[in-house]
Parts: structure tokens; sequence; C-alpha cells
């Protein structure tokens, strides 16, 4: 991270048609990274492209080869670069994998101390408006899947007890269904705060473990049925009255 007193230079061209600009005091290595995250965002430097070797950043950046091998490892560990090494290596633009970014968005979440009211609601406009192309989407396979899950659930509550990471699980495998791989990112890295949701207002609401499940048949049996309206008016009161609860618990 960059310190908030220092800023890197803008990735743009100073007259000479060099990308990279000298890296005032600072956080060097930091500065280096926030310069070349900003290129690749940019587009001025694309996946797959070669960055100038570790001696050429050095004097492009006016910094050591210590401070650019630091952020070059800080740009690996964020996906953005690989590091091949040996005849032909040298640091690779890439992008990042949708489990990288995904792991980034559950620490972001995790960390931002929502409460379950604001989760509930997110939920609803997000799984709500998903269901179309889950109806369209879902495959035998799809089907399968999420009818285990309430087949566990059963069996959960026949042992006297209903995990919650099971509803969250339903849920995330839901937004697995449309098969898009945007959407499948975002879902799962809501599964913990929609967990953490639902195990608060069971504690009020033991109750919600058989009336969820036997909601979670419901919305399957519709979307195998391709019927949108009925899949929606069932995942609606689904998810309204787990936000009841959460209203009232405020």
């Amino acid at each position: 991270m960059t310190s908030q007193s220092t800023q890197a230079a803008p990735p743009t061209s100073d007259g000479s048609g060099d990308l990279y600009h000298r890296i005032t005091p600072g956080r060097v290595s930091g500065m280096i990274v926030d310069q070349i995250r900003l290129l690749i965002r940019e587009g001025q430097v694309k996946p797959g492209e070669r960055l100038p070797s570790e001696r050429d950043l050095g004097e492009k950046f006016g910094v050591s080869r210590v401070s650019v091998r630091e952020a070059l490892r800080g740009l690996e560990a964020s996906g953005l670069v690989t590091i091949k090494v040996g005849a032909g290596g040298g640091a690779f633009v890439t992008a990042p994998t949708s489990a990288q970014v995904g792991e980034g968005i559950v620490d972001l979440l995790a960390m931002s101390m929502l409460t379950p009211a604001e989760v509930t609601e997110a939920r609803q406009v997000f799984e709500l408006g998903i269901i179309p192309l889950v109806c369209e989407r879902a495959d035998e396979q799809d089907i399968a899947e999420l009818l285990e899950i309430c087949d566990r659930g059963d069996a959960a509550l026949a042992d006297g007890s209903y995990p919650m990471s099971l509803s969250a699980e339903f849920h995330s495998r839901v937004a697995r269904a449309t098969h898009n791989a945007a959407i499948v990112m975002l879902a799962d890295s809501f599964q913990g705060p929609t967990r953490r949701s639902l195990e608060q207002v069971k504690e009020e609401h033991p109750e919600m473990g058989v009336r969820g499940n036997k909601e979670h048949r419901q919305f399957v049996a519709a979307v195998s049925k391709r019927d949108t309206d009925k899949a929606t008016a069932v995942m609606r009161t689904h998810i309204a009255r787990t936000a009841r609860h959460v209203a009232k618990g405020k």
C-alpha cells in the first residue's frame, strides 16, 4: 500500500514515449506496484506482455534492483504478474483469476462489519435478479446438485439440527446455475456474510431451517419447470421472511 504522503507518478508519457517514471522518495516498492498496476488497468501494458528487466525498471524508476524485485513479488502475489526464471524468463503481465479476485472481495466483506439487515437487503436485490438466468440455463446437473443439498438438509433436520452453512451453500449453488462466472464469483464471495446473518437470525427463530429447506425444494421444482414467476415468488417469500426477522433484531 502507498503511504498517504506520497503518490506514484501517473502512467502517462513524458514526451519521450516511456511509460515508466522515476519514483520520488517514500515507500518505494509500493509506489512501483501502484504505477505498474495503473498501467495494466489502463491497458498500456497488456496480459502476456513482458515487463522490462529488473535492471531496466530500476533505471527507469530511479531505484535499486532490490526495490524493483520487492515490487514484482508484490505484483505476483496479487496475481498481476507471473515471474518466470531461466532463458526467456522475466515478469509477465497476467490477469488475476476469479478465485483471487473472489478472495479479495471476501476479505473486504469480512472486514466491513456488515449488518444482517444490509446483507439481507443485498441478497434480495442480487438473488431475485438472477432467477431469470437460473430458470433459463439450469441443466440436469444443476438441478441434481441443488436437490442433493436439500437432501442433506432433510437429513440434518431429522437429526434435530440444520446448519445455516447448508442454506448459504444452497444459495451459492443457485448462482452457479446461471453459468455466468461473474455472478458465481460474487455469490461465492457473499457466502460468508450470508451464513453469518442467517446464524444470527436462527438464534431467535430456530424454525428457519424447516421452512427454509421446504422452500428450497419448491424453488428447485419451479426452476426445473422453467417457471420464472413461481421461482421468483418462492425466493421472494423466502428471503423476505429473513428480512423481517433481521429488521426486528435491529
